[in-house]
């Protein structure tokens, strides 16, 4: 008896030798997976390409090709679709939410994140927190090399800084979207696919490229209810003055409606998948 109990002893004496770690706080468990998040974009080509290449390019093409014909002058045209390219640019890349938080569920690291002694929200919120960096340097890029391109936004840099806190708080509001999708689909493949039939004409049929008045009737139509409309013509007036109080009370009573549906939603399937 008094054998077996010995090492039984000896054990149990270098296992509580040292006090066990304090549980880390939400705050610091949602730092710490949100710079997981950010991290992932160097070992991801697709990110990396998405929020470096991909706005860059977009804004050099669209301003050398219709630049000329559009506005007499790529000059002219980048002050017009700057801030509309940099919507475009931050609000594609909110997919990315949805694509992680769906390769974690598939490579089961979803399941290790619930064994953790974390706040168990903490992935999603880490994600969104992640999320803020990937957007401002899409942002910061394209607003680089437009003003390389001869941009200069008449109400200041002030202005600038407001426009995209703007449209960071209307991605992280459709970012909501995505978590949902990924908690739906079975691959990060398929949230891709979704999100072209969003982003893709909520992007496109907008006034980001073109006044819509030099649209048809009923495109103008569905190009005004668009909330990315109002976000370029609030991000055109922070950035050029002359701001439209009604474009940013558009803004964010959608963010705020797309939040309450998603938000509620996203974090029950949270549960449920747990």
């Amino acid at each position: 008896m008094s054998v077996s109990a010995a090492p039984t002893d000896t054990l149990h004496r270098v296992l509580t030798a040292e006090r066990r770690p304090p549980t880390p706080s939400a705050l610091s468990a949602t730092f710490t997976l949100g710079w997981r998040a950010a991290l992932k974009i160097k070992h991801v080509p697709f990110q990396l390409f998405d929020v470096t290449a991909f706005p860059l390019m977009m804004t050099l093409m669209f301003t050398f090709l219709f630049g000329g014909a559009l506005a007499g002058s790529t000059r002219a045209y980048i002050q017009f679709l700057l801030p509309g390219i940099v919507v475009q640019a931050i609000v594609f890349i909110t997919v990315y939410t949805g694509v992680g938080l769906n390769s974690d569920i598939t490579k089961g690291l979803y399941d290790r994140f619930r064994s953790l002694p974390i706040w168990q929200p903490a992935p999603i919120a880490g994600a969104l927190l992640g999320d803020v960096m990937r957007y401002s340097i899409a942002g910061v890029m394209v607003i680089a090399l437009g003003t390389i391109l001869g941009f200069r936004p008449q109400a200041g840099w002030f202005g600038v800084l407001l426009a995209v806190a703007l449209i960071i708080l209307f991605a992280l509001s459709v970012s909501w979207i995505w978590i949902v999708v990924g908690m739906l689909v079975k691959s990060p493949e398929s949230v891709m696919t979704s999100s072209f039939l969003l982003l893709f004409p909520l992007t496109m049929v907008s006034n980001i490229f073109v006044d819509p008045a030099t649209m048809p009737g009923w495109l103008q139509a569905v190009v005004r209810v668009n909330p990315v409309t109002h976000l370029v013509d609030a991000s055109r007036g922070l950035m050029h003055g002359g701001l439209r109080l009604a474009s940013v009370g558009w803004v964010l009573l959608a963010s705020a409606v797309v939040v309450a549906i998603f938000a509620p939603l996203a974090m029950r399937m949270y549960r449920k998948e747990r």
